[in-house]
């Protein structure tokens, strides 16, 4: 086991080494200079389109607002709570400067991922809208293309199982024991029977679900985390500064903390970053691809509100509450770091219920939206009876994530690797097909 986890661990260093970060940036920033920086322009409009389509009628099978909350349920989740703070963990507080870098850009990612979608998606044999990286790549690029849309595939409906499902039932089981000591299988259980009584449902139901519940315990997880920065108002200067300063300057070994280099920080901002949101992961615009809407580009601008909401708010709560709270180099990592920090910033240890529960709801919403990348990524690849086997497997494959002896660390340094082999794929598509994204852009915004 040692020997894979060694190999996993090779692989992982070269597919996020610097090549993968500069495409990241890279197409991030093409693709948003190629839109006049639209999505950062647009932002309010795209509010504005996100709550005029609650009841869209148009064609599609979830409504537009749906379709965020199904690609939020499964960016919001464990990459908010423990994924920033292994990022401050290992990369140190300038780690949150790259994060946000990379959530800027990849706003344009976003958007131009859910164009391409909707403008290219098609209709399965269930009379079911379909899209995502697979069928944009197949046709927008043409057949002789059609292999790069199989490797995403593959990899989306393997990095599924990891990003998507035991990553988050372990994360779930050990904050759970940790507060109210519950049994890790008990947890997992737990959770694989409620995601089977929401999978029954198939999209809509998932939609339905995460419409509910999403903006709910976004509310409470962000309230108890603005109350703690509004308490300690007099750090956060010093918070900025360190975050700002240690972006471009390494730092020193103190309390608990083992030092970084500005490449740690960098390479696990940005990569804590990109699992969080998921621009350029060519997840979200699988949901997007339903939506009940005529327009590509009026869902692009839906969709790249996903980027702004996970990284730019949740996730710079959850970081600035490590740094105020002065937990930061205390040592801990992921879920209990964070759990350390909520419950020193908030009195009679309430900060542990909010990070706990926000993570347990977190986390399963994250579960029911994966499961619908992992099967539409599977259908793309062995058609439409598959649905049926992969919603079994997934429900299965939940509570193994909590059984004993499972290693948090090598779970995420798998699901590390397979983010970044789906996102090859996904990233040469979006440039390819650039110009496609462009001209629908411009026509569109031309008769506003």
């Amino acid at each position: 086991m040692d020997s894979i986890i060694s190999a996993i661990n090779t692989i992982n260093g070269v597919v996020w080494g610097p090549p993968m970060l500069i495409l990241l940036a890279g197409t991030g920033l093409f693709l948003t200079f190629g839109l006049k920086l639209i999505p950062q322009r647009k932002l309010g409009y795209g509010f504005k389109m996100l709550w005029s389509g609650r009841k869209s009628k148009e064609e599609g099978d979830i409504s537009p607002f749906n379709a965020l909350m199904t690609a939020l349920s499964a960016t919001v989740g464990t990459g908010n709570i423990a994924g920033v703070a292994t990022a401050v963990f290992l990369g140190g507080p300038g780690a949150l400067f790259w994060m946000w870098a990379i959530a800027v850009v990849g706003m344009a990612t976003k958007f131009s991922e859910a164009v391409l979608a909707v403008h290219f998606r098609e209709k399965d044999a269930l009379g079911n809208h379909v899209g995502g990286p697979m069928y944009y790549i197949k046709n927008g690029l043409g057949e002789k293309w059609k292999w790069l849309g199989i490797l995403f595939a593959i990899f989306g409906m393997l990095a599924g199982f990891g990003i998507g499902n035991t990553i988050q039932s372990n994360s779930v089981a050990g904050a759970l024991e940790s507060t109210f000591g519950v049994h890790p299988l008990v947890t997992g259980i737990i959770i694989a029977v409620l995601v089977a009584l929401v999978l029954i449902g198939g999209i809509r139901r998932i939609g339905e679900v995460a419409g509910k519940l999403v903006p709910l315990m976004a509310l409470f997880y962000v309230g108890g985390g603005l109350i703690i920065l509004i308490t300690h108002a007099e750090k956060l200067p010093e918070a900025f500064g360190m975050i700002f300063y240690y972006a471009f300057n390494p730092i020193a070994a103190s309390g608990g903390f083992a030092g970084a280099a500005v490449w740690a920080a960098m390479r696990f901002g940005i990569a804590r970053g990109v699992f969080s949101n998921e621009a350029g992961l060519g997840s979200a615009p699988i949901a997007h691809a339903a939506a009940q809407t005529n327009n590509p580009i009026r869902q692009g601008t839906v969709a790249m509100l996903g980027t702004f909401i996970d990284t730019i708010i949740i996730c710079s709560i959850t970081g600035l509450v490590i740094m105020v709270t002065g937990v930061w180099d205390s040592g801990a990592n992921g879920a209990p770091l964070s759990a350390m920090a909520f419950n020193a910033g908030l009195p009679g240890g309430w900060g542990q219920y909010i990070v706990s529960i926000g993570l347990a709801v977190f986390a399963f919403t994250t579960i029911i939206g994966w499961s619908f990348y992992g099967e539409k990524c599977t259908q793309f690849l062995f058609g439409e009876r598959s649905n049926v086997p992969f919603r079994l497997l997934w429900v299965l494959a939940i509570p193994l994530g909590t059984l004993p002896g499972v290693d948090l660390n090598s779970l995420w340094l798998v699901a590390d690797t397979l983010n970044a082999m789906m996102a090859l794929p996904n990233l040469i598509a979006l440039l390819l097909l650039s110009p496609v994204v462009f001209k629908l852009t411009r026509d569109y915004f031309s008769k506003q």
